[in-house]
């Protein structure tokens, strides 16, 4: 019997997804779903979902990491060789060779779903076309076709400024995650087509987008607003790479004053570095180690700042724009 089959087209790069039912690559189809291609194509990574009453929990290998993940809770990672393995137990487990260009994804019957699995899957396909996922927010300067890649760890305010930004005519790709390519003779960067979790306080901050929100915020102050609902209030940009002009780190301003500064490279590159590659009991997997090479070659390439926040983010959009167009 055949199986039935979706395709992503990751900028180029063809993920395939087969599964015994479509329902079991949601968890995709809602973070890739406007990247959908009509198939049969043939995929450049090819990832198989099954479901299983009995996962393989205790594959051979080296334990790379072992403890909680937030929101998914606990599981293992074991690395052999080229192949990386991630548990959760009695509930998914998943095989990564992103060398090889393929993952196989099991699923125990009515249990609750992990994020992780996804994000390592895509993650995977991703390396093997030579691109790399990084935790950033991406706008485009108003008038050009270039994109700020913006940084910092989670609850720093990245989707606050994101959208500060936007409002000033800048064009959001991303406010969290933006893929980033080396192949070009310029490093350049598309943004993961995924909805936009907007705080309380960050509503509070920027009331434009209040037509987008509902009644009702989950349990971390937040709701999930889709890029089509924004696009009626900001400019959204479509998932294609663009070069990168700027790499901004962001922080909170210690007077609420907002103000941009010359960074050193090698401060950006740690910075970035320290939110993006991760490290287990084995030291990096290859994976990261390509990801620290493409933020090397990202940091080398293109001029970086600290972007200090104050009480109106909305100020960084004049001073970014000023001091790229004096670079020009």
């Amino acid at each position: 019997m055949t199986r039935p089959s979706v395709f992503y087209d990751l900028n180029g790069q063809i993920l395939g997804i087969s599964a015994e039912r479509p329902g079991l690559w949601q968890d995709f189809d809602g973070m890739l779903g406007t990247l959908r291609v009509t198939g049969p194509v043939e995929p450049d990574f090819r990832l198989e979902i099954t479901e299983a009453d009995v996962l393989d929990e205790a594959p051979g290998g080296s334990l790379v990491f072992e403890g909680e993940i937030p929101e998914d809770g606990y599981c293992r990672m074991i690395a052999d060789g080229g192949t990386v393995h991630l548990v959760f137990p009695e509930r998914q487990a998943v095989v990564v060779n992103d060398e090889e260009g393929w993952a196989e994804l099991r699923v125990r019957p009515g249990a609750k779903a992990a994020w992780t699995p996804s994000m390592l899957v895509l993650d995977a396909a991703l390396d093997a076309g030579g691109q790399h996922m990084l935790h950033t927010a991406g706008l485009t300067l108003p008038g050009r076709d270039a994109v700020v890649l913006v940084h910092a760890p989670s609850g720093t305010g990245k989707t606050t400024t994101s959208l500060a930004l936007a409002t000033q005519g800048f064009g959001l790709c991303s406010d969290d995650a933006m893929i980033l390519n080396l192949a070009s003779p310029t490093p350049a960067a598309w943004g993961l087509p995924r909805h936009v979790k907007i705080h309380e306080k960050t509503a509070r901050m920027i009331p434009l987008v209040a037509p987008c929100l509902g009644l009702s915020w989950d349990r971390n102050g937040e709701q999930a607003v889709s890029l089509e609902k924004l696009s009626g209030i900001v400019k959204i940009e479509s998932p294609t790479a663009r070069p990168v002009a700027a790499l901004l780190h962001l922080a909170r301003s210690g007077d609420e004053e907002t103000r941009l500064a010359p960074m050193a490279r090698t401060d950006a590159m740690v910075a970035l570095a320290m939110d993006n590659v991760r490290t287990g009991a084995t030291g990096l997997l290859p994976l990261q180690k390509r990801r620290l090479a493409a933020i090397r070659g990202l940091v080398s390439s293109v001029p970086t700042f600290t972007l200090e926040v104050g009480v109106r983010p909305a100020d960084a959009a004049a001073l970014i724009s000023a001091r790229l167009a004096s670079l020009d």
